[in-house]
C-alpha cells in the first residue's frame, strides 16, 4: 500500500488520503473551539446546573 502511495501520479488520490489524515488529527470538536467559545459553554453548563433553565419555546418566541 505504501509503495502504491509513493508511486501514484494522481493528485486526487493524494488529496483524498490527505483529507483522511487531516480528519483523523482533528480529534474532538472541543479542541477546535476558541477559548471564548469554551468559556461560553462552561458558563451555560454552570447556569443549567444551578437551576437557571428556560423552556425552549419561551426563548424562541422572544427571538422570532
Amino acid at each position: 500500500m505504501i509503495r502504491m502511495l509513493l508511486n501514484t501520479k494522481k493528485p486526487s488520490v493524494l488529496a483524498s488520503i490527505r483529507k483522511i489524515f487531516e480528519k483523523e488529527h482533528e480529534g474532538d470538536f472541543w479542541n477546535t473551539l476558541s477559548e471564548e467559545e469554551k468559556d461560553d459553554i462552561r458558563q451555560g453548563v454552570e447556569e443549567l446546573n444551578s437551576g437557571n433553565k428556560y423552556p425552549y419555546n419561551d426563548i424562541m418566541s422572544k427571538h422570532r
